[in-house]
């Protein structure tokens, strides 16, 4: 085993759990760095006597340093649900753009590849299908999304900027919707909210016609996509797109959820919030061209999965 560490921001949420659960498989050293804003203490408990997991409670908008070798930085860290993004959104701009310059020098001195967790909110409400990288994206830049979606958007250009002026290897990856164990019951998610929805026998709530499309990534074949890019040599920076190509509308999405938990709900509707994407696809093509990624775990399965994390968390 290596005496470097990984250093993970965001490593007590979501996707930053299952990407320090991967890594200390695979024997690596790491440091999770987590303020909880969005994070749970409860999803890196696992690791807590690890003497290979090392947890800092630190703002990420104020600098971190450490005396420690480094042999790589993940950047997730960021609010990812439009309630926890909305809810402070200066907060959440001061996220993507102060810190993800503290994560680049932090790179930078330590002279180590970088990875930042982007999105498929880089694309807004695409007027191309199926959304490829060289896509510029249609956004809104002053909506009540946009402190998210132009946030990201300002941490791209923020780390080729870096990376042009320092040489910093960058890694810059857009996530296309994810779901899988620990994702927070509360973060109004789709998929969460259909699980929470269809265990207890409520109304499933779909918002606009259920027609708009997404593509679902279960959170294992995204956390290889990771790992996957992170290894790449040093002239391949992305973006690149990870998610499932597999589209579903939100509507086949709640019935599939409501008979795999055999659940009485019945589906409402509501109004759809604005700038909501009507449709989303990731084009995969250059990730599986540049370091053999694709997905491999089809929805049913993932489904499935996820529904037995959420029973054995109720």
């Amino acid at each position: 085993m290596s005496n470097k560490w990984v250093v993970v921001f965001g490593g007590a949420g979501f996707l930053g759990s299952n990407l320090c659960s991967s890594l200390l498989n695979s024997e690596k050293k790491v440091i999770c760095i987590d303020n909880l804003y969005t994070g749970n203490l409860k999803n890196i408990e696992p690791f807590q006597d690890n003497k290979n997991f090392l947890y800092f409670n630190h703002d990420i908008t104020e600098k971190w340093t450490t005396d420690l070798e480094l042999e790589s930085i993940y950047n997730l860290a960021c609010p990812a649900s439009p309630f926890h993004y909305q809810k402070n959104p200066i907060y959440t701009l001061k996220i993507n753009f102060n810190g993800a310059l503290n994560v680049l020098e932090l790179a930078g001195r330590h002279n180590v590849p970088v990875f930042q967790a982007s999105t498929s909110e880089i694309y807004g409400d695409p007027q191309e299908h199926p959304q490829v990288e060289k896509y510029w994206g249609n956004v809104n830049s002053i909506g009540i999304r946009s402190c998210y979606d132009e946030g990201k958007r300002v941490a791209e250009t923020l780390f080729f900027d870096f990376h042009r002026e320092n040489n910093v290897d960058i890694k810059v990856a857009r996530i296309f919707n994810t779901y899988g164990p620990n994702m927070d019951v509360q973060d109004g998610r789709v998929v969460s909210n259909f699980i929470v929805q269809a265990l207890k026998n409520n109304d499933i709530t779909i918002y606009g016609d259920g027609t708009q499309t997404r593509s679902f990534c279960y959170v294992t074949d995204l956390i290889d996509g990771f790992i996957r890019l992170m290894n790449t040599n040093s002239s391949l920076h992305g973006p690149y797109n990870l998610g499932n190509p597999s589209e579903f509308t939100v509507k086949d999405l709640a019935e599939k959820i409501i008979k795999l938990t055999s659940s009485d709900s019945k589906i409402i509707y509501l109004p759809l919030p604005s700038d909501d994407p009507i449709r989303r696809k990731p084009d995969i093509s250059k990730a599986a061209k540049d370091f053999n990624w694709s997905p491999t775990i089809d929805i049913e399965e993932g489904l499935l999965k996820t529904i037995n994390y959420f029973n054995k968390i109720n």
